[in-house]
């Protein structure tokens, strides 16, 4: 498994409220989601990341970290095999991503996720 990139998830009661702290003083201007519960605001040149979350709409609970990865199901397997608490299974997603939810050793809850690769290669 390899991590392609590393996303911050904070937890706030409202994302509206949030984007002019993270879109206007912190300059991450590009919004490159907004599902309503979650939403990624980033820099446009260094390609820097945070997520903010009211409720994870699918998961038992928000999680404090978001790592893509290249190879999802080599991480979940290779998660289940250490013998890690999975609190999410492996899931496919309405939005287009694979995730599962593990907890590190102090307990915090991580978001590991990857974009599906079609047939067609998309």
């Amino acid at each position: 498994m390899k991590v392609r990139s590393v996303i911050p998830d904070i937890e706030v009661t409202d994302i509206e409220a949030a984007r002019s702290f993270y879109q206007d003083f912190l300059g991450l201007g590009e919004e490159e989601f907004n599902l309503g519960w979650v939403a990624r605001f980033t820099e446009p040149e260094s390609r820097a990341a945070v997520q903010v979350v009211t409720e994870d709409e699918t998961g038992p609970a928000n999680p404090v970290l978001s790592l893509k990865v290249d190879d999802i199901d080599a991480a979940y397997a290779e998660a289940k095999a250490s013998g890690f608490d999975i609190v999410r299974p492996l899931t496919g997603e309405g939005w287009g991503v694979t995730r599962f939810f593990v907890r590190d050793p102090d307990g915090n809850i991580i978001n590991i996720t990857a974009h599906r690769v079609t047939e067609d290669g998309e």
